[in-house]
């Protein structure tokens, strides 16, 4: 039998197909001349994963930008643990959280670490809301404070907290009034199959119709309940603890097979409807599941610590910067939010103690430049 050379323009697969150097209708990453590569070959700035028979690519930035974030928020914990009155050595903490019997473990295990579990999970579900918020509104500015997520928790904790609600109350009214927001904002953007700029100028009115019922609400209230009720609209964490970081890890445990999901869902997020269609998928439904589920997390985390502002909104855009993907990560957003809130809460400890400052102070002083700087950005591309 005698050997056939390839026709001109071709080269032989180790599979016995041949490939092309033009455009391939199947899509994926390209070598040198337009051609796919083989199942083996490797691609710049990826890493071959093997699992059995099944091989994936990774890309080595976001598993890198990752492993640093989590190295930055032990860091951050460990100084939150130690910082104080008293003062506790990193050694002292160590051995405390070991179990060893230490003076400092009422104070590090007792009082701390509650609030930093806190802070660490109500950071991480407040970046993957943001995440899912912002691929849905394809818009950097979109988050829980701004859609009226926030806004309707916060109206419902208010009600509660000047009408006189047993304290247990206040998180379950919040969660109600969140979801309800929510619920509003997706059956106005629904109509039009969950457009991007219907879902978020739906969203800002009602945040602002929600604001306005606040207002009055506050002013027709008690002075005390109403200073109450102001606070807890900041969002703080101080006498909060391992109750509500249960209730938000919880949420997300529940969610973590949709969130499996929704890292995946959001590769297509960016998508037009007709090219989605093209290829099998259906928009519309993937959009108000991405966006069901964060306003969910967003719902429940907000319930548990109050208002807290902007780290939804600048987590998952600093993130994205970070790992230089055209989507914000999931992984990297709930790290980066859960870095941020342990910083400002540690922050809002320490800055003027013995005063402390609710977490939602420090967190408004970081999104307020950021918003800045991404109109100052804008103005730039535009000129």
């Amino acid at each position: 039998m005698t050997a056939t050379s390839p026709a001109p323009g071709r080269t032989p697969s180790p599979g016995g197909a041949s490939s092309t150097g033009g455009a391939s209708s199947t899509g994926g990453p390209r070598t040198v001349g337009g051609a796919r590569p083989s199942a083996g070959a490797r691609v710049p700035g990826r890493s071959l994963l093997r699992l059995g028979p099944v091989s994936v690519q990774v890309r080595r930035r976001p598993v890198l930008v990752a492993a640093v974030l989590t190295v930055l928020l032990v860091g951050a914990g460990t100084l939150s643990l130690s910082l104080g009155t008293p003062y506790v050595a990193p050694v002292d903490v160590l051995r405390a959280l070991s179990g060893a019997d230490t003076p400092y473990d009422l104070v590090v295990v007792g009082l701390r670490l509650p609030r930093l579990a806190l802070a660490a999970v109500a950071g991480a579900a407040f970046g993957l809301a943001g995440t899912l918020i912002q691929a849905v509104a394809r818009n950097p500015l979109a988050s829980p404070d701004v859609i009226g997520i926030t806004q309707g928790a916060g109206l419902a904790a208010t009600v509660a907290l000047t009408g006189g609600a047993a304290a247990v109350l206040v998180a379950p009214a919040a969660l109600a009034g969140g979801l309800v927001a929510a619920a509003l904002v997706l059956l106005l953007g629904a109509r039009h199959g969950l457009a991007a700029q219907r879902f978020v100028l739906g969203g800002v009115a009602v945040a602002f119709a929600l604001r306005a019922l606040i207002e009055v609400v506050m002013l027709t209230a008690d002075p005390i309940d109403g200073l109450r009720a102001q606070i807890w609209l900041i969002g703080t964490l101080a006498g909060k603890g391992w109750a509500e970081a249960g209730w938000i890890a919880g949420t997300l445990l529940v969610l973590l097979p949709v969130l499996l999901w929704a890292g995946w869902a959001l590769n297509s997020s960016a998508l037009d409807d007709d090219t989605a269609r093209g290829i099998g998928l259906r928009p519309v439904a993937r959009r108000i599941g991405l966006a069901g589920t964060g306003v969910l997390a967003a719902a429940m985390v907000t319930a548990q610590v109050g208002a807290v502002d902007f780290v939804a909104l600048v987590a998952p855009q600093v993130a994205r910067r970070l790992v230089r993907a055209e989507r914000p990560p999931l992984l990297s957003s709930a790290l980066l939010g859960a870095l941020l809130l342990v910083l400002a809460d540690l922050a809002g400890r320490r800055l003027f103690a013995p005063t402390q400052l609710p977490a939602g102070v420090l967190t408004a002083a970081i999104g307020g430049p950021y918003l800045l700087y991404l109109l100052l950005r804008g103005r730039r591309r535009s000129s």
